[in-house]
């Protein structure tokens, strides 16, 4: 198992202000979090907001487009009851519908295969030519595409259903454009669907409604049909080439594009997420609600809205922010803990004085000086005790240095009295050597005059005796002189020594 080898850091304050650094560092990370979190929360509800009121101004504005053409052809369709008689009739209520309102850009009556005499299929067109460009002429035609009226979905779907409806966006046709068609079915007297009248818009003008609510730089919109093709698309090839919104995002986007695009073609609202061209998307959607207004049943629309965000829009300016917000903490971090070294370092700073005496003092200068201390926390009651000791200390020293200088003294004089002692004891041996040197003379003398009077003591005369005699009594009394002078110098140097041994005994209580 690897080890990680500790960093040994000698110095007390880097250690406790990267300690206290550490935690604020947690606490503060902590806190980022938490903003983070909400921040990023807060951001994504607020772009969430702000698309669903693009959505509604979109579909409100919308809806009121579609119900004026809507009451616009009913009111149309109300006086073309009254008319239906009059086939030459019907140009003129389409160039009506058609001059009244500059959007519209064709309108359309057909009738059922014979239902005028001679005609068996009848059909009254009249539409905008090159409306893109501006121009306002209005051309009348007799025909609509290259395929009869009667197999187009326009015309199909409203008599096959006998209501009203809104058709997904019809091919080019006549230079006008794609558009979408309100279809209203037509009732003669006897409640008999005979004809169709439908009016056209065109999707340019719903794609410049949609375009015109942009949430963001790279936001855009997209209103779907209720089959999955694009009524509006901010990408005009999405319009043309794609058929199916499913498919395209199946086979070119993520999985979340697909969801989102299954999420509202089921009518729902709601946010998802996707990559696309490796880049993070989201899309908020919502079915595209329309109440029509007019005296028939209409069917409902099944569009469905969306709002696309490339996520940078939402939140690239919050990540930047992150970073910049790191970028902060890592420098007030760094302030931080130089204020917080600084300020434990003076905090600290009698530690290192007692630390620098205690050295001094380890070292045997017990005279070191310690100040009082100038606070009346913990610091400064170590350094009031650490003074009062190296006080105590240095007293304590002097004291044993003078008993070291009295001690060594007393000493000095012990050596010199044992000195003395050792020459007392050499001059004793001396003279004792000497005494009994001395004595040596008369004790032989004394011995030859013994050993005489007790080898002679039958033939020595009276005269050799007391001659004998004589000299025994002399040397006797030269021996007895001798060990008298011996005796009193014995006293002598016994008197001495007694009190020197007093003196060495004075020396050693004190």
């Amino acid at each position: 198992m690897l080890k990680i080898p500790r960093i040994k850091i000698p110095h007390l304050s880097i250690r406790l202000s990267l300690l206290v650094v550490w935690q604020m560092v947690l606490l503060l990370l902590l806190s980022l979090a938490a903003l983070v979190y909400f921040s990023r929360q807060a951001l994504i509800n607020e772009a969430r907001s702000d698309a669903e009121q693009t959505l509604v101004g979109t579909e409100q504005h919308i809806d009121n487009v579609l119900m004026t053409v809507e009451q616009t052809t009913y009111n149309v369709y109300q006086d073309l009851q009254w008319h239906l008689d009059q086939p030459d009739r019907m140009f003129t209520y389409c160039r009506n519908i058609v001059e009244t309102y500059p959007y519209i850009v064709g309108c359309a009556v057909a009738f059922k295969p014979n239902y005028y005499p001679g005609h068996e299929l009848f059909l009254a067109y009249v539409h905008r030519s090159d409306y893109e460009q501006g121009t306002s002429t209005l051309i009348s035609a007799t025909k609509f595409g290259h395929r009869p009226y009667t197999e187009q979905v326009w015309y199909t779907q409203p008599m096959s259903t006998g209501r009203a409806c809104w058709t997904d966006p019809l091919p080019e046709e006549e230079n006008e454009g794609v558009t979408i068609s309100f279809c209203l079915p037509i009732t003669d007297r006897h409640a008999e669907c005979v004809g169709v009248i439908a009016v056209d818009l065109p999707v340019t003008l719903l794609s410049q409604i949609v375009h015109a609510n942009k949430p963001s730089p790279n936001s855009y919109s997209v209103l779907l049909s209720h089959n999955g093709s694009y009524i509006v698309h901010h990408d005009d090839d999405k319009l043309e080439d794609v058929k199916n919104a499913l498919d395209w995002t199946e086979k070119n986007a993520g999985a979340g594009a697909h969801e989102a695009a299954e999420a509202m073609l089921s009518g729902a609202t709601g946010f998802k997420s996707f990559q696309m061209n490796d880049e993070d998307w989201c899309v908020f959607y919502k079915s595209f609600r329309h109440e029509s207004s007019i005296g028939q049943p209409i069917d409902h629309l099944k569009w469905s809205a969306g709002v696309v965000y490339l996520k940078d829009d939402v939140l690239g300016s919050y990540n930047n922010l992150i970073y910049l917000e790191l970028a902060i903490a890592a420098l007030c971090v760094l302030v931080f803990f130089l204020l917080c070294h600084m300020l434990i370092r003076r905090q600290l700073r009698p530690l290192h004085m007692l630390t620098h005496s205690a050295q001094r003092i380890a070292e045997g200068h017990y005279d070191e000086t310690v100040p009082r201390a100038q606070t009346t926390d913990e610091i400064g009651q170590l350094q009031d005790v650490f003074r009062r000791m190296q006080q105590s200390l240095s007293t304590k020293s002097s004291e044993l240095e003078q008993l070291t200088s009295m001690l060594k003294m007393r000493g000095e004089e012990l050596r010199k009295a044992y000195d003395g002692v050792q020459g007392s004891d050499r001059m004793k041996t001396s003279f004792l050597h000497y005494m009994t040197t001395q004595m040596t003379t008369p004790a032989d003398i004394i011995e030859r005059s013994v050993v005489k009077l007790s080898n002679n003591y039958l033939t020595i005369t009276p005269q050799e005796a007391d001659y004998e005699v004589s000299v025994i009594k002399r040397q006797s009394e030269i021996v007895l002189d001798l060990l008298d002078h011996m005796i009193e110098a014995l006293q002598i140097e016994a008197d001495e020594s007694e009190k020197k041994l007093k003196a060495g005994k004075e020396v050693c209580h004190e």
